[in-house]
């Protein structure tokens, strides 16, 4: 497995380092690094107190833990985030931040995990050759997987 060194800054140091989810995945939990009040209806940039510097050819996607609309109530308005390596290359004023929008009353407190991230390389460069209609079995349509 590759290893790659990634610069961090930490903006505080109320919060814990970064480290993988409980060793069970290779995505990273992001905690808050600020104490939020949110009234229902409500938007914030919740600071996550750290800002990265990403290799060459790389972003980072962040999304919501699977515990975050349960827990606090808050929906990432963006639903994932991208960052890029342009973010963060030359400042550490590029500090990573969370947009949700509360769907009800809530607090969030320093250390509160509340987003994941994981970096991945960039997409290769992709050329899409355009085709006749296929015909076929179809699979039933977008949403037909079922529920189970």
């Amino acid at each position: 497995m590759d290893t790659e060194v990634i610069e961090i800054h930490y903006h505080s140091d109320r919060i814990e380092k970064l480290t993988y989810i409980d060793g069970k995945s290779d995505w990273i939990d992001l905690r808050a690094a600020e104490d939020v009040t949110l009234k229902k209806g409500e938007f914030a940039m919740i600071d996550f107190g750290i800002s990265l510097r990403l290799p060459d050819g790389y972003e980072a996607i962040v999304a919501p833990r699977s515990s975050t609309f349960k827990n606090f109530g808050i929906l990432q308005v963006n639903s994932i985030g991208v960052i890029d390596e342009s973010y963060g290359k030359h400042s550490t004023d590029d500090v990573w931040k969370y947009p949700v929008f509360a769907v009800r009353d809530t607090e969030i407190h320093v250390n509160d995990r509340i987003a994941q991230f994981r970096i991945q390389k960039h997409q290769p460069r992709i050329v899409f050759q355009e085709v006749g209609e296929k015909k076929g079995e179809t699979r039933g349509g977008f949403g037909s997987s079922g529920v189970q």
